[in-house]
């Protein structure tokens, strides 16, 4: 998997985990509904301030956004 697919899903897991809607999770870390669908998708290049604030949004730290990742 990319980076990009690892990030989406974890993003996805973390937010069925904790019960929250894509609605939710967009508007708790302020970003658009539909550019988070394309997050989870792993079709988005997600950069640091929006990785930062799904963190936020999912109250996790930033690597557990990360995990799973290897070059």
């Amino acid at each position: 998997m990319n980076i990009c697919e690892v990030v989406g899903t974890n993003v996805r897991k973390l937010r069925q985990e904790k019960k929250l809607s894509q609605d939710q999770l967009a508007a708790d870390a302020d970003i658009d509904r539909s550019y988070l669908s394309e997050v989870e998708s792993g079709k988005k290049n997600v950069g640091v301030e929006v990785l930062a604030k799904l963190a936020v949004g999912l109250d996790v730290h930033v690597t557990e956004l990360l995990s799973g990742y290897s070059d």
